[in-house]
């Protein structure tokens, strides 16, 4: 058996951190490939090694005075190898850093290290061999991710080399500069490296024991997901649930790898397991429930729409020719309604407006601020009658407003928009009527 083990920042943030991990990879001998992020917060008041980087490049582009900030980085990874009495230098490697930071070798470049140092330490505390990742994960011309030429190259050097370290976040453009994924792109370097190596489980260790079905933040001690499908992941963390970067199921989701979440600190725990399909049913009718605040919605009323050949096309093409992405878009016969992000859309409004007028000709047009969706997702809902309904009496019973319905053809989720200022509650009264009830 192959596995592909990724712990995160907070997982890596100190020796003792470190210890916990090299424990859990030398107790399963199929943990082979390990994917670091770069050292986390130590405690509330910490400060993430990457924005740590991010800091100290941005006083380097300035040609300011730099040493200090890039001592206090030297001294949290010298605090690791000191801790883990690793015979080991990392001077050559700073020095390399300074000197790229003075020729303003680029953000992402500076964002990088912290994965970059962090894999050469844990290669060392573990006896694997160092694969940088610049080597084997590629990105092309536009700087999208190029698949096809890192799984060959990835696999193939992977082939040779039974145990590896594999720094995650980053890699490197055609012409050799460093280039990362957007923050907490650890994920999908994990998920990119299971799929070359044909991996049997990715496990992604974090600092909880999986997805919970509700947020903790709004839920005290919610009730875990025991197992969810990639189509779910992918609807929960589009609106919000963070455990695991949304596009990091993707390869492994072509190959059929199933994705493991644990946690370092309990590592007893089962975690969550996500996969393809499964014919097992969830605890509860619902698998979870995510939302984001910071909505608005854009209302277009127009006689006869529903008979107007490519009305739709008209009006989103007003918020296309505006840079701005929608969200939702329910509609009725005479009316349609477009879902934007808030921030995205405030200084634009105008200009959408017109544009609106303009392409589609609208009676009237009507924008409400102030909205936040939410998600309610599972695979169980569509076998189980009066789902929606459950949902409606649990607001009603909160008094509270529902501005926006919106189901798929897929019945895996139902989006509920309320106002900003229900949002807490709207989850709340959702997870008291589907989980609370049943335990």
């Amino acid at each position: 058996m192959k596995k592909v083990v990724k712990f995160g920042g907070s997982s890596l943030a100190d020796a003792s951190q470190f210890q916990k991990v090299g424990q859990i990879i030398k107790a399963d001998p199929a943990r082979r490939y390990v994917v670091p992020s770069a050292p986390g917060k130590r405690d509330q008041n910490d400060t993430k090694v990457t924005d740590m980087l991010y800091t100290c490049y941005e006083l380097a582009r300035k040609n300011e005075d730099f040493q200090e900030q890039l001592g206090k980085i030297r001294k949290r990874y010298q605090e690791i190898v000191d801790g883990l009495s690793l015979k080991l230098s990392l001077d050559e490697e700073f020095q390399k850093i300074e000197a790229n930071f003075k020729a303003h070798a680029g953000k992402d470049y500076a964002a990088s290290r912290g994965e970059y140092l962090n894999g050469i330490l844990m290669s060392a505390y573990l006896g694997f061999s160092f694969v940088d990742a610049a080597d084997v994960v590629f990105f092309d011309e536009t700087g999208e991710f190029d698949a096809a030429r890192t799984n060959a190259v990835l696999g193939k050097r992977l082939e040779k080399t039974k145990q590896a370290v594999i720094p995650g976040f980053y890699g490197s453009n055609p012409d050799g500069t460093i280039r990362t994924f957007s923050r907490g792109g650890s994920d999908i370097t994990g998920s990119i490296v299971a799929k070359a190596v044909h991996a049997d489980v990715y496990e992604n260790w974090t600092d909880v024991s999986g997805f919970m079905i509700a947020d903790p933040r709004i839920i005290p001690d919610p009730e875990k997901i025991d197992m969810l499908t990639y189509r779910e992941l992918r609807e929960l963390s589009y609106m919000g649930a963070s455990v695991l970067h949304e596009e990091a199921i993707f390869p492994v989701r072509s190959e059929g790898i199933p994705i493991n979440i644990r946690n370092t600190n309990q590592p007893d725990d089962e975690g969550t397991w996500i996969v393809e399909s499964t014919c097992q049913k969830s605890k509860f009718v619902i698998t979870g429930i995510a939302g984001k605040k910071g909505f608005c919605s854009v209302n277009i009323e127009k006689d006869k729409m529903n008979s107007e050949v490519g009305f739709g096309r008209k009006v989103l093409q007003a918020f296309e020719d505006n840079g701005i992405s929608f969200e939702h878009v329910p509609s009725g016969i005479d009316t349609m309604t477009v879902f934007v992000h808030q921030d995205a859309f405030v200084d634009k409004e105008q200009k959408v407006v017109s544009a609106l007028h303009r392409l589609a000709d609208p009676d009237m047009i009507d924008i409400e601020a102030d909205l936040a969706l939410i998600a309610v997702v599972g695979r169980g809902m569509k076998s189980m009658r009066g789902t929606a309904a459950r949902i409606f009496a649990a607001l009603a019973h909160e008094d509270i407003n529902i501005r926006m319905i919106d189901q798929g053809s897929s019945e895996l989720n139902i989006i509920i928009g309320v106002g900003n200022e229900d949002f807490e509650a709207a989850i709340t009264a959702i997870y008291n009527m589907f989980v609370m009830v049943q335990l």
